[in-house]
Order: structure tokens, then C-alpha cells, then sequence
């Protein structure tokens, strides 16, 4: 593990520590300082690891720690994450729309488990929550959805007034 150069990690990682603060704090601007910040901390503390799954959870449970401390922040704005973040070609932007519409706790679970492959079990120890709660998160995240997407195709793809 030692043989990884830091900037052999920051190109591996970066990419994956931005899209999860994005996905957390809908701001593009907010989302590089937490990968400087989260970077920084790596460089700071040169941590070892037992394997390139320890480094990856090391710097994900990082960067969730630095998005919880920003969203504290008094000078935080919220931003619509469709503008700030084009979606993959293969995610589509009703989807993402949605997605960003439901709260926190539901957003960074999905996220975690769709974009990034996690399981229930390793999503846990990052968070600090039970895989249970993850896994109830999931399936809540997962109905919610599914009920946005019912309500906009029953309405042509229009929320009605009251619809949530």
C-alpha cells in the first residue's frame, strides 16, 4: 500500500471524494474545499492502510466528517445539485432531479450504494450508523422515489399543487 505516491491516490480518490460532496452538499464550490480538505488530512496524517478498500473507506468516511462539519457552517448556501453537477449519460436528469429532492440521510445512502458500490454493511462503519439503519434508509430512499416518479407520471410529468 505504501508504494502509492500521494498524487497517484489524489488522481485514484479525487473524483470520488467531489462526487460525494456533491452529492451531500449540492455545491460545487463546497464540494472541492472538502477534497482539499480531505487530502490535506491525508497528506497530514499518512495514514496506512491493510488494503486499497481500507484507503478508499479511510478517505470516504473523511470526506462524510468534513461535509457534516460544513453543513454547520452558518455561511452555507444551498444550490440545486442538477446545475452544479452534469449527470453521467447513463443517470437520467429526472432521476437525478429527485434524487436531489429527498433529504440528506436517504441521498448520501443511495448514493454510496449506486454510485459508488458499497454494500449496506460497509456503508455503515462510514456513516456511524447500523447496517440495519442503512438498509432501512435504502429502502425508504428507494420508496420515495418510486413515489415521486409515480406522482409525476400520473400528472404528465407535472406536480400538481399539494403533491409532494
Amino acid at each position: 500500500m505504501e508504494h502509492d505516491t500521494a498524487e497517484a491516490v489524489i488522481r485514484k480518490y479525487a473524483a470520488m471524494v467531489y462526487r460525494l460532496a456533491v452529492a451531500q452538499l449540492r455545491s460545487r464550490d463546497e464540494a472541492e474545499d472538502i477534497v482539499q480538505e480531505v487530502f490535506l488530512r491525508y497528506l497530514k496524517t499518512g495514514p496506512t492502510f491493510e488494503s486499497e478498500a481500507h484507503r478508499k473507506a479511510w478517505l470516504l468516511r473523511v470526506a462524510v466528517n468534513c461535509c457534516r462539519k460544513a453543513q454547520r457552517s452558518p455561511w452555507r448556501r444551498m444550490e440545486p445539485l442538477s446545475e452544479l453537477l452534469p449527470a453521467p449519460e447513463r443517470v437520467d436528469q429526472e432521476l437525478l432531479a429527485l434524487l436531489e429532492d429527498l433529504p440528506a440521510k436517504y441521498r448520501t445512502v443511495l448514493h454510496l450504494f449506486y454510485y459508488e458500490g458499497y454494500r449496506a454493511e460497509e456503508i455503515g462503519p462510514l456513516l456511524g450508523r447500523k447496517a440495519s439503519t442503512v438498509r432501512c434508509q435504502l429502502t425508504r430512499g428507494r420508496a420515495l422515489l418510486k413515489q415521486k416518479l409515480e406522482g409525476e407520471h400520473d400528472h404528465g410529468g407535472t406536480k400538481l399543487p399539494g403533491d409532494l
